[in-house]
C-alpha cells in the first residue's frame, strides 16, 4: 500500500520528533517523581517521540533547599536513575532527565541523558544563580571546566562534563546539546557553544518559578537562542507539585525552530503533559550552510567541534508512516500571525510603495506608465503607484494607465480596468493593439495573418510584445518610466514574454511578490479601506476573476484561457518556490510537506479572512504532477529571463529571484536531477503517473 512506502516516513525527510515534558511530581518524593518521568516517557514512546526533555532536578524536585544535600535524597535519586535506565531499554525516546548527582565529593545540578537501556552522558549546570529567590551555590558545584571527565552512575562509567554533544548514528540530523536553566540567561550561553560544535537541537531543563512577565522572558530567550544558534530549542520548566513555600510554578514548555514557535504547553496544568512537535533538521543544516557568519563564529570560538566529545549512539526509532506533527504553512509567503496581520500586510505593501517612491525621486520622472489589464498583477502595481503618488504629494493624474485590448480580451477585465482607473483618478487611456498585431502577423507571414485560426506562442508573444513596446514609447513621450506588473511567481515559472514583452519594464514593483501574497494584500487593502469604497468594489471584482493572460480567444465552448490549467495552481507553485529558494529542499521532501499541508482542507490553519470557497485540497498525485512541471520550468528553461530582470524590491524574507541578490544560477542548467529525484522517492504508482523525464 502507498502508506507503507518510505516516502511517508518523516525521518526519511530529516525530521526528528521532540517533546517537552512536564511530569506529575511531588516535593522531595523521588519514587513518585520517577513514576511521573516514566509515565511521560511511555506516552512519548506511544507517540513515536525521539527526544524528551524534562524539567530541572525532576527526580528530586527543585525547591527542596538543603534537602538537596541529604544523602538519603541523593541515594534515592541514584537508584531512580538506575530504574529509569532499566525502563528505557523498552522505549524509543532519548530521555533528558534532571537530577542532583554526586561526583568527587561535590554535588552537581545535572541533566542525565538516557537512551535504550544506557546512560549516554551527564551534563552539569555551568552557571548557578545566587540572586533573588535562588541560592544554588549553597548546594551545588558549577560545571564550568568539567571536560574530559567520567562518572560512575547506575553501575556504568559514563561521560561527564559540559563538553558533550550527542548524535544518532542512524539519523543524520539527530544531534543535540544540553544546557540547564540559568545557562541560557548567561551572556554567552553554553548551548551556543554546543551549537557551534554541531548540535542542531538544544535542550533546556529548567525550574524557573513563575512571576508576572517571566513567561515572556523565557520566550524571548528561547526564541533568541533558536534564532542565533540556527537550531531548535526545547524548553521545559517545573510545574505543579513543586513546593510553594515562597514560589509558584507554571510548567511552561515550548519548542522553537530558528526563532519560530512551533509548539507550547498549557501552563498551570496539574496533569502530566507532553508538548510534541517535529523538528526539520535538514532545514537547520541548510540554513547553517548558507550562513557564513555561523561558520565564522565557530572558527572565532576556537572550533568547538574539536573540543567537544561527540557521543554517538544507535537510535531505536519508530519507522514508517507516523504522520507529521508540525505546522506547515499552506501559504508560506502570506503573513500567518493573526495578532500581527495588519502590521505584516502594512509592511509588505509599504516596502513596494517606498521602493517605487525612491525610484521616482531618483529619476525625476514626471509620470508613471502602467499597462492596466484588469487582472491581478497590474491592479496591484497600480494601487502601489497610487499610494506612492499620495505619499510624494503628486497628483494621481501623473499615473498614465493604458488598457490595451487584444484578440482575447474579455469585456469583464476591460471594464474592470476602466472602472479601477476611474476610481483611482488617474489618467486613463485605451489602445487597441489588434490592428498593429494583425499587421505584424501579416508581415511575418504567420498563418493568423492569412486568416487561419492559429493561436500559437508567436501569436501570443506578438500581442505581449506590442503592449510593452507601446508602454516604453509612451514613457518616452510623457517623460516617465514603465512600472512593471509581473510578479515573483511568474518569474519562477518563466511565465512572461522575454525582452520586449511583459518581462521588461523600467522598474518591476511586483518582482518580489508572489501571486498568493498579491491576492492577500489586495484583500487587506480592501479590508483596511486604503482607497475609496468604489475602488474597493473593483478590487473585489478583480480578485474574483480567473487568472488569465487573455492572449488566446475563448474555445468553442467559450472557455477563457486559464493560466493555472497550464502551469498549475499558483498556491502550489508558491509553496514549491518557497521551499526551493528559501531552504533548498529536495523535490520529494517538498512533495511530502505539500501533501501534509494540502491533503485535507478542514485541517490546519488558513490565513485570516481566507474565503471558504477558495479552500482547496490536493492529493499526492496532483502535487507530484505540478511539482514535476515546476521543476522543469524553474530549473530547466526560465533562468535566462530572471538573469535579465529589471530592478525591483525584495519583499519577503523567503527570498526573491534577482540575479543581483538572492538567486543565481546558470541559464543553461537542466532539471533532470530534480525530476529524477522526485520519481525515485515517491510511491511507484505516483511516479508512473508522471511524464518521462528527459
Amino acid at each position: 500500500m502507498t502508506e507503507a512506502h518510505p516516502f511517508h516516513d518523516m525521518h526519511e525527510h530529516g525530521f526528528v520528533r521532540v517533546a517537552s515534558a512536564t511530569p506529575c511530581t511531588r516535593t522531595a518524593d523521588v519514587a513518585y517523581n520517577t513514576a511521573g518521568v516514566l509515565e511521560e516517557a511511555r506516552k512519548a514512546h506511544a507517540a513515536h517521540v525521539d527526544l524528551v526533555v524534562y524539567p530541572e532536578l525532576t527526580l528530586s524536585s527543585y525547591a527542596i533547599d538543603d534537602l538537596l544535600l541529604q544523602n538519603t535524597i541523593l541515594e534515592a535519586v541514584e537508584q531512580a536513575i538506575a530504574e529509569v535506565v532499566a525502563a528505557s531499554a523498552e522505549l524509543h525516546p532519548v530521555l533528558v532527565v534532571g537530577a542532583p548527582v554526586r561526583r568527587a565529593d561535590k554535588v552537581y545540578n545535572c541533566a542525565v541523558v538516557i537512551a535504550h537501556g544506557q546512560i549516554l552522558g551527564v551534563i552539569p549546570k555551568s552557571f548557578l544563580p545566587n540572586y533573588r529567590e535562588f541560592y544554588e551555590k549553597r548546594w551545588f558545584a558549577h560545571g564550568r571546566g568539567c571536560t574530559d571527565l567520567w562518572i560512575g552512575l547506575a553501575g556504568e562509567e559514563v561521560p561527564f562534563g559540559t563538553d558533550l554533544v550527542f548524535a544518532a548514528a542512524n539519523l543524520a540530523g539527530f544531534r543535540f546539546g544540553v544546557e540547564i536553566c540559568e545557562d541560557f540567561w548567561a551572556p554567552i550561553p553554553p548551548g551556543m557553544t554546543a551549537a557551534l560544535a554541531g548540535a542542531l537541537i538544544l535542550c533546556n531543563l529548567s525550574a524557573s518559578p513563575v512571576t508576572i512577565g517571566r513567561a515572556d522572558d523565557r520566550h524571548l530567550h528561547a526564541r533568541s537562542s533558536a534564532a542565533r544558534a540556527i537550531a531548535a530549542y526545547v524548553y521545559s520548566a517545573s510545574g505543579h507539585g513543586e513546593s510553594t513555600t515562597d514560589l509558584a510554578w507554571d510548567g511552561q514548555g515550548m519548542i522553537y525552530e530558528m526563532g519560530v514557535l512551533l509548539a507550547q504547553s498549557e501552563r498551570f496544568d496539574r496533569a502530566g503533559e507532553l508538548t510534541i512537535v517535529d523538528i526539520d533538521t535538514e532545514r537547520l543544516v541548510a540554513e547553517r550552510s548558507r550562513n557564513q557568519t555561523f561558520a565564522d563564529a565557530a572558527e572565532w570560538a576556537g572550533h568547538p567541534e574539536d573540543a567537544y566529545r561527540k557521543i554517538v549512539f544507535e537510535h531505536a526509532y519508530a519507522a514508517g508512516d507516523i504522520g507529521l506533527l508540525r505546522p506547515v504553512a499552506r501559504f508560506p509567503f502570506v503573513p500567518d500571525r493573526p495578532e500581527k496581520l495588519d502590521e505584516d500586510c502594512y509592511e509588505a505593501f509599504n516596502i513596494q510603495v517606498d521602493a517605487l517612491m525612491r525610484r521616482m525621486e531618483s529619476t525625476g520622472s514626471k509620470s508613471l506608465i502602467i499597462g492596466v489589464s484588469g487582472g491581478l498583477d497590474s491592479t496591484h502595481a497600480l494601487i502601489v503607484a497610487a499610494k506612492a503618488c499620495d505619499r510624494l504629494g503628486m497628483p494621481r493624474t501623473a499615473i498614465r494607465g493604458y488598457t490595451m485590448p487584444g484578440f482575447a480580451t474579455s469585456e469583464g477585465t476591460k471594464a474592470n480596468a476602466h472602472r479601477l482607473m476611474e476610481a483611482l483618478g488617474i489618467t486613463a487611456g485605451e489602445i487597441d493593439i489588434r490592428p498593429a498585431a494583425r499587421k505584424m502577423l501579416e508581415d511575418m507571414d504567420h498563418p493568423f495573418g492569412r486568416g487561419e485560426p492559429v493561436h500559437d506562442v508567436t501569436f501570443e508573444n506578438v500581442q505581449a510584445g506590442l503592449r510593452t513596446d507601446y508602454l516604453f514609447r509612451l514613457a518616452g513621450q510623457h517623460k516617465g518610466f514603465v512600472v512593471g506588473t509581473g510578479d515573483l511567481s511568474e518569474l519562477a515559472l518563466g511565465w512572461c514574454t522575454y525582452g520586449v514583452g511583459d518581462h521588461m519594464s523600467h522598474y518591476g514593483v511586483n518582482a518580489g511578490v508572489p501571486k498568493t501574497l498579491i491576492q492577500y494584500l489586495i484583500r487587506w487593502v480592501i479590508a483596511t479601506g486604503q482607497f475609496s469604497d468604489a475602488c474597493g468594489e473593483v478590487l473585489g471584482a478583480v480578485l474574483a476573476t480567473e487568472i488569465s493572460p487573455e492572449l488566446v480567444p475563448p474555445g468553442a465552448e467559450g472557455q477563457m484561457q486559464s493560466t493555472e490549467s497550464l502551469v498549475g495552481p499558483y498556491e502550489l507553485n508558491d509553496f514549491f518556490l518557497h521551499h526551493v529558494v528559501r531552504f533548498g529542499d529536495r523535490p520529494s521532501k517538498i512533495a511530502f510537506l505539500a501533501w501534509h499541508a494540502w491533503k485535507d482542507a478542514s485541517v490546519g490553519m488558513w490565513p485570516a479572512g481566507f474565503p471558504e470557497e477558495a479552500k482547496n485540497a490536493y492529493d499526492l498525485a496532483t502535487i507530484a504532477l505540478w511539482l514535476d512541471r515546476f521543476c522543469a520550468r524553474f530549473f530547466g528553461f526560465s533562468q535566462f529571463k530572471r538573469s535579465a530582470l529589471p530592478n525591483g524590491p525584495k519583499v519577503s524574507s523567503a527570498g526573491a529571484l534577482s540575479p543581483r541578490g538572492d538567486w543565481r544560477m546558470p541559464s543553461d542548467a537542466v532539471a533532470t536531477v530534480w525530476r529524477e529525484e522526485l520519481r525515485r522517492a515517491v510511491p511507484q504508482d505516483i511516479a508512473q503517473g508522471l511524464p518521462p523525464s528527459p
